[in-house]
Parts: C-alpha cells; sequence; structure tokens
C-alpha cells in the first residue's frame, strides 16, 4: 500500500512537472508576472506532493530504485529541480522589471541566472544520478584554467563588464566623455564591450577592459544640462553696461538657452578699442550644444546690429594701412603680432 501511495505521488509529480512546462511555453516572455505565478504554483504543488508523500529532492531511498518507480524517481527529481531553477530566474528577472532597468542590468541577470542554472545542473547531477559532484568539479577547474588562458583578453572584458554594471557610473542614454577625448551617449553594453553613439552619429566600440581603466565623466548627472562658454569681443561705442545688458536680451531671447540657471555675461578684459567678455549659459542637454551655439551667435549678431554694437577684432591683430596706386583708396591688411607676417 505505502509502495502505490509512493508511486502514485511520484506519478502526480511528473504529470505536474510536465504541465508546468507546457504552461510556461504558452505563457511567453511578454507576461513575466502571470509566468512567475504559474512557475511558483506548479513549483509549490510538486513540492507539497514530495512532502505528502515523503521523497526527498536529493536522495534517492531503496524503494525508488526498483522496476518503473526508478525511472519515475529521477525524472519526478529532475523536474522538481528544473522548475525550482525557474522559479528562481523568474524572480530575478521580475525584480529587473519592476527596478524599471532591463537593459542595463543584463550582464548582472545573465551572470545570476547562469550561477543558478549551473548550481541546478551539478545538483541534478550528484543528486539524481549519483556522480562524484568532487571529482567533476576538479576536472571541470583544470578545464576552466586552461580556457581562461586562451581567453585572458575576453575574460577581462567580461569581468569587466560586470564592475562598471555593479558600479553604475552610467546607465544606457547617459552622456559620458572619456579621458582620451571620446564623448558620446551609452547605447549598448555586452558582456564584452560598450556601445557609444558620437555626435557624428557614430557607433564607437570600447572592450570593456578598456573602459575601465579610462577616467569617466558622465555628463547627464546629476542631470543632462549643460554649460557652455562663448567668447565676445565689442567694440568701445557703447558703455560696459549698456554692451552687457544687450548681451544679456540676446542670450534670454534663445529658445534653447535654458533659463534655470539664467546665463551669466561675465566681462573680463578691457582695452582701448574693445570689451572682452565670456557668455555663459546653459542648454537641456549635450546633444543641443551645437545647436544652441549657433543660436546664440546668430542672436547676438543681430542684437548688436539692432543696438549699434561692432564686433571687434581679435587682441593679437591690428590693422595696418597698405598704400596703393593712384587714385585708389587704402587697403587695410590685417597683420598679426604673433608672426610678424602679411
Amino acid at each position: 500500500m505505502l509502495g502505490d501511495r509512493h508511486s502514485v505521488a511520484l506519478a502526480l509529480i511528473n504529470l505536474l512537472g510536465l504541465a508546468g512546462i507546457v504552461v510556461w511555453c504558452l505563457q511567453g516572455r511578454g507576461r513575466p508576472m502571470a509566468r512567475l505565478i504559474v512557475q511558483i504554483l506548479f513549483f509549490a504543488g510538486m513540492t507539497a506532493v514530495l512532502w505528502l508523500g515523503g521523497i526527498l529532492p536529493h536522495w534517492v531511498g531503496e524503494t525508488d530504485l526498483q522496476g518503473a518507480n526508478a525511472y519515475l524517481a529521477k525524472s519526478a527529481r529532475i523536474l522538481w529541480w528544473i522548475h525550482l531553477a525557474w522559479t528562481l530566474v523568474g524572480f530575478v528577472r521580475l525584480y529587473i522589471v519592476l527596478d524599471h532597468r532591463p537593459r542595463e542590468a543584463r550582464l548582472l541577470q545573465d551572470l545570476v541566472v547562469a550561477a543558478i542554472y549551473l548550481g541546478v545542473a551539478l545538483s541534478i547531477t550528484g543528486f539524481v544520478f549519483g556522480a562524484p559532484i568532487g571529482t567533476l568539479a576538479a576536472t571541470s577547474g583544470v578545464v576552466a584554467i586552461i580556457v581562461g588562458l586562451a581567453l585572458q583578453n575576453t575574460l577581462g572584458d567580461v569581468f569587466s563588464g560586470i564592475a562598471l554594471t555593479l558600479g553604475r557610473p552610467y546607465t544606457l542614454g547617459d552622456w559620458i566623455a572619456l579621458g582620451d577625448g571620446t564623448e558620446g551617449q551609452v547605447v549598448e553594453t555586452t558582456w564584452r564591450s560598450t556601445h557609444l553613439l558620437t555626435g557624428a552619429c557614430n557607433i564607437v566600440v570600447l572592450p570593456n577592459s578598456v573602459l575601465a581603466k579610462l577616467s569617466l565623466t558622465n555628463l547627464g548627472r546629476p542631470d543632462e544640462r549643460q554649460m557652455i562658454s562663448l567668447t565676445v569681443r565689442i567694440a568701445m561705442t557703447q558703455a560696459p553696461h549698456v554692451i552687457e545688458e544687450t548681451m544679456r536680451e540676446a542670450l534670454g531671447n534663445c529658445e534653447r538657452v535654458v533659463k534655470d540657471p539664467a546665463p551669466l555675461v561675465a566681462l573680463k578684459e578691457i582695452d582701448a578699442v574693445a570689451i572682452g567678455m565670456d557668455l555663459l549659459f546653459c542648454v537641456a542637454g549635450p546633444g543641443d550644444r551645437l545647436l544652441a551655439r549657433n543660436e546664440v551667435i546668430d542672436t547676438i549678431h543681430c542684437h548688436c546690429e539692432a543696438n549699434g554694437l561692432i564686433l571687434a577684432m581679435p587682441p593679437q591683430s591690428y590693422a595696418v594701412i597698405v598704400p596703393t596706386a593712384a587714385n585708389q583708396p587704402p587697403a587695410a591688411v590685417m597683420r598679426s603680432r604673433s608672426s610678424g607676417a602679411l
């Protein structure tokens, strides 16, 4: 009688396991919450049957080695371990989905999922089939050393990618500037490399080991606003406060210049012919820098014309009057102080 109950329990576990696989496949990846609920229900049902039938998933009793029970026992325990792995993987993926960062956490997710499947595979090998796990682990260690020596660079990229994922110096969509001058938006991270989309619409592929060694500036933190400085020289045809007010008005009329923080006009130098200043203004993000700078330059030109201001020459240059032929006006030629050449 006890043997019949034991056989019925094993058969029921097999039925639940196979039904769980069918339902798990029918759910699809688009419904992670429903899929996890189904996995938990079937796994809980299989565990309850194991407990009520006095069956241990990590121990094969003598009654499980006789006749048809041997096949039922092995398949039942294999299915239980598989459903355990799927349930744990479901919790990991659900946590990443609820954390709203499924793409940037892909490396960490793959690492955890691989560890779960490896542990379950070793458990099935040792507990269900009775293989010596110690010997298998030692053999696997030797193979791992050989493979590791052959794939040093690739493994360096992999572990650097894991370190970057855990440290999170950037996330997908952030603009970063590297110590070697490379600048772009992070569009993809893989086990081996990170892909940046530059302002020239090119994809730069950086190995993770190289990226981990470079100094990195995240242009998107604490927010994406970027400060831009533009140097301007205006001829001294008006008082400095008038010129300053005109520049401030020009910056205020630019649509791509954010108003918080407000743009600044810093007067930094003055000489006999011109006053020099730095225009400091912020844009919404790194991608707006070029368009914003163009808009500011155009707006400054328009305001200078409207207010009778004249853009001055750089302080390194001055005008030299060169005599020309009779009946022709003299020509002004630009001479550089630094080179002394016409």
